[in-house]
């Protein structure tokens, strides 16, 4: 294990790190973000996953569906994913532009709906269908090969969000009649070296898991990008409009002399 003693770590970043048994011991944690898979995070002595688990369901009731063995709830789990989707894309469409700009590293909204598109294909398609297609091609995965060449093209939102909605549709159809055995039954996964390698044992439902879940947090995370060009841009526009109004001041003040 790496010690880090009377280091300043003011404002440091760890991005796709494992932290797993990681422990800060007479630290000072002020303004701090913590955004992943979290579980079993103790406090000052105070396991405080449950509390925060808790706090997400309330705010998200769709996660407690997405949970659920139960067809009808999954299938109503899909929905309402898909109509926050919906209503996501029509606020990106009223600011042409928006989908392809990142805060913080992240990805662009439409880099997003370009992974969900990949997300699809393989824990969808391949794990729930057993499918061997090859996936979309502009679909974005893991920064290898041959994933990686996805990363290369660049296709447009309404190209995207046709071949999102087509999924959408299939995934639903595919709920109507699904039932709670083929749910449970191991993931028909093929056997080669196809993304996603792990998902062999694993039920049809667990699968299906990744799909909603995969949905839903990237959707939370758009929505939170979203929200923060927006707030940019309403404070850039706040500080252009007083620098123009300044301006104007001081003229009508020289003209006046």
């Amino acid at each position: 294990m790496t010690r880090y003693i009377d280091e300043d770590l003011h404002d440091a970043e760890f991005r796709e790190c494992d932290l797993t048994g990681a422990r800060l011991i007479g630290v000072v944690m002020q303004d701090a973000v913590i955004d992943g898979l979290v579980t079993n995070l103790v406090v000052n002595g105070v396991e405080v996953t449950a509390y925060v688990e808790a706090e997400l369901d309330r705010r998200h009731p769709v996660r407690v569906l997405i949970r659920s063995q139960d067809a009808a709830d999954l299938r109503e789990a899909a929905g309402r994913l898909h109509a926050a989707w919906d209503a996501t894309i029509d606020r990106i469409r009223g600011r042409p532009g928006m989908e392809r700009r990142s805060v913080n590293d992240e990805r662009s909204a439409l880099q997003t709906l370009r992974h969900l598109v990949f997300v699809h294909d393989s824990w969808f398609r391949r794990c729930c269908l057993g499918s061997t297609e090859l996936f979309t091609p502009f679909g974005i995965g893991p920064d290898v090969e041959p994933y990686r060449a996805a990363n290369g093209l660049d296709p447009s939102l309404d190209e995207v969000v046709r071949v999102r909605q087509a999924q959408a549709v299939e995934l639903e159809a595919w709920l109507d009649k699904i039932t709670a055995e083929q749910l449970a039954a191991r993931a028909p996964v093929p056997d080669d070296d196809v993304w996603p390698p792990y998902a062999r044992g694993r039920s049809v439902w667990q699968c299906l898991g990744t799909v909603l879940t995969e949905t839903f947090e990237h959707h939370r995370f758009c929505v939170r990008d979203l929200d923060l060009i927006e707030s940019q841009d309403a404070h850039t526009g706040m500080i252009k409009f007083g620098t123009k109004s300044q301006v104007q001041i001081l003229r009508a003040g020289d003209e006046s002399q």
